[in-house]
């Protein structure tokens, strides 16, 4: 009997060990040869959780439609899609650490991550590995600086200068104050490049105004800019802090208009008083109020209970563009996948795009006025 109970120990540990050793993450246990795995990685909690969950809630949607209809058709075979997406917390160590579990988990292709700073802690180690990356709204310049990166959103580069143009030659503004993040990529990148169009175009920055992404209490920038007679402030900063912003100028009977850039996108889900954003104007790629997107946001709207923001329709081209990929290689090997990629036509929400070597999405902007309490296209 004691032999026994010691054989029966014996086989009860090694079944343990062995059990360990299936939940490890390989491929075997998270997916089958007919399932194309997504990886993603956004902040699904903290102060930017709203972005990520809404890349991740866009991309579910792209998921179950075009698994419904069939899935990929990739030569012979076709792939259902599978999204595994990790959070990251807007924080760089959170992000290597997202995306090494879904390295090990084998993904097929990567899409994040959803914004700049935990991007570009990951890019090298993404170009390493040889995956297909398309962030779908990390905006910072070198998020895209390796041949597997791609991108749906449009640059901080690009979104200054275009935000400078509309300023100086469409508003007629010659005097800009800005206030922005200089502890933030995305905020910097627009800063620099609106700065350098607006002198270019002939127009003067009258006062440029430094804050701490952490920041509330803007207070010190908005008499700065207030003394200096600007007649238009550029706040290149995410929607929570523009809403401080906004509020702290009308506040302090500030009748100055305001732009921004895409991240101003979901402001009127936090402000308390909708008129202390009235006229604002910001650009984006993407408005639920468009009739031509009227399809996803019902499906969304339906699944989610809340209206789809750009940042949904980012997540949700992100998963078409890597579908279409597939389709156009005639392969899911990862160089195939990133070779494809500048072949595509993607049709999407945030418009009709095709992707160059450097990764960028070649298509049309939008600007968004705040009216009555809603967006409106320009």
């Amino acid at each position: 009997m004691k032999k026994l109970a010691s054989l029966l120990l014996v086989v009860t540990m090694s079944a343990m060990v062995f059990s360990g050793c299936g939940n490890n993450g390989s491929s075997s246990s998270k997916k089958d040869d007919s399932t194309f795995l997504i990886g993603g990685s956004g902040p699904l909690t903290g102060s930017a959780a709203t972005y990520g969950l809404s890349v991740k809630q866009g991309a579910e949607v792209a998921v179950k439609e075009i698994n419904d209809a069939g899935g990929v058709k990739v030569g012979d075979k076709a792939y259902k899609l599978d999204l595994d997406f990790q959070d990251d917390e807007n924080k760089e160590d959170k992000a290597v650490t997202a995306y090494n579990t879904l390295m090990d988990n084998d993904i097929n292709a990567f899409l994040g991550t959803v914004t700049s700073t935990p991007c570009l802690a990951l890019t090298k180690n993404a170009y390493d590995d040889g995956i297909l990356l398309v962030t779908p709204s990390a905006s910072a310049l070198d998020c895209t600086k390796y041949d597997n990166a791609f991108r749906i959103c449009f640059t901080d580069p690009m979104q200054g200068e275009k935000l400078a143009e509309y300023a100086v030659k469409t508003l007629g503004k010659k005097k800009i104050g800005i206030i922005y993040h200089n502890d933030d990529d995305y905020s910097i990148g627009l800063e620099k490049a609106f700065t350098e169009k607006v002198k270019e175009l002939g127009g003067e920055i009258v006062a440029s105004e430094a804050s701490a992404s952490k920041d509330n209490d803007f207070s010190t920038q908005l008499t700065s800019i207030k003394s200096s007679k600007a007649d238009l402030i550029f706040a290149p900063v995410y929607y929570q802090a523009a809403a401080y912003i906004t509020k702290q100028a009308s506040d302090a009977g500030m009748k100055i208009p305001f732009i921004g850039g895409d991240g101003w996108d979901g402001i009127l889900g936090v402000v308390t008083e909708p008129a202390t954003v009235e006229g604002a104007v910001f650009l984006t790629p993407f408005t639920a109020t468009d009739s031509s997107v009227a399809d996803f946001v019902k499906t969304y709207e339906a699944a989610y209970k809340e209206t789809p923001n750009q940042f949904a329709a980012d997540g949700y081209d992100g998963v078409y563009a890597i579908a279409e990929a597939m389709k156009q290689a005639g392969s899911i090997k990862n160089e195939d996948l990133i070779a494809a990629m500048t072949k595509i036509t993607v049709d999407g929400l945030t418009g009709k795009m095709t992707f160059d070597k450097s990764g960028e999405a070649n298509k049309d902007a939008k600007f968004v006025e705040i009216k009555d309490g809603k967006y409106l296209v320009k």
